[in-house]
């Protein structure tokens, strides 16, 4: 009896391992379909591929996108970087283009002053408490600077000097000129003589040269060109100082006194010419230009 059970359970395993060699060999030979239960494990296999596909997908699609993200923000660092140094770069080169141009137009005033020796100067210093009235320069007596010489831009008179040292000096503007600093001037009229005056002061409020002691019988109209007469014997004749833009008569009713807009900027300065003042000049008249520079 055993020998009949044991003999019947060798039989089942035969015939199982021939049924799965079929199989196999049924599933491995080349087939246009596949059978209904070789499709649902395909479709299940597939399904779980899915599911376990998607999240990781989703992981590593974020994981890129992070990496991306840290990378344009760094591109985007490196760009700011270097658009802020070419903003530099063009600034500086605005700012150098503008010192060559205020350079080459001092120079060429140099080259019509001729006669008068210039001689050029930077502005090194100015005193935020005295920003309206005075300057320091890079030029003194070693550069042959003398006290009362006149000042001047590209575009005009700006002021004289008030002192002196071995080789910087200390300029006076002319928007801190009052009655002790005065400057003989002559106003140019198109088909009339030049009307004699004194630049005698400064209006801090309209921010225009006081040109007084005009006489009531000339007369002066807005544009007028306003010069140094070099009457004074300190300050040579022709140098350009502004326009006329309002005419009034002084408080005596006796002379006039006209408003005067400066050709040059007094307020953003940066280099200079002192005029020697020991260029032509007239000899002054004997009693009206006594103080007059």
């Amino acid at each position: 009896m055993p020998s009949l059970f044991r003999r019947k359970r060798l039989m089942i395993v035969l015939v199982g391992f021939i049924v799965l060699v079929a199989l196999i060999g049924f599933s491995i030979r080349d087939r246009d379909s596949l059978s209904t239960p070789e499709k649902f494990l395909q479709d299940s296999i597939g399904w779980m591929q899915t599911v376990f596909h998607k999240p990781v997908s989703l992981v590593d699609n974020t994981i890129e996108n992070i990496q991306d993200m840290f990378g344009v923000y760094e591109q985007n660092e490196v760009l700011k970087a270097r658009l802020s140094e070419y903003k530099g770069v063009i600034q500086e080169n605005q700012r150098l283009r503008s010192e060559i141009d205020e350079l080459q137009q001092t120079l060429d005033k140099s080259d019509s002053l001729s006669d008068y020796s210039p001689v050029q100067a930077t502005v090194i210093a100015r005193s935020s408490d005295r920003w309206f009235e005075q300057m320091t320069i890079n030029k003194g007596e070693e550069h042959g600077v003398e006290k009362d010489m006149a000042v001047m831009t590209s575009d005009g008179l700006i002021g004289k000097i008030k002192s002196v040292g071995a080789f910087h000096s200390t300029v006076q503007l002319l928007s801190g000129f009052d009655r002790s600093n005065k400057i003989s001037a002559w106003v140019v009229r198109e088909d009339q003589d030049e009307a004699f005056g004194l630049i005698e002061g400064y209006d801090d409020e309209t921010g225009r040269l006081l040109l007084e002691e005009i006489k009531l019988d000339e007369e002066l109209k807005p544009g007028d060109t306003v010069i140094s007469s070099g009457l004074g014997g300190v300050f040579p004749s022709n140098l350009r100082i502004g326009t006329v833009e309002e005419v009034v008569n002084d408080q005596f009713g006796l002379t006039q006194t006209a408003y005067v807009e400066p050709f040059a900027d007094l307020f953003d300065i940066n280099h200079v010419m002192v005029v020697d003042r020991t260029a032509e000049t007239v000899d002054p008249e004997p009693e009206q230009e006594e103080e007059a520079s």
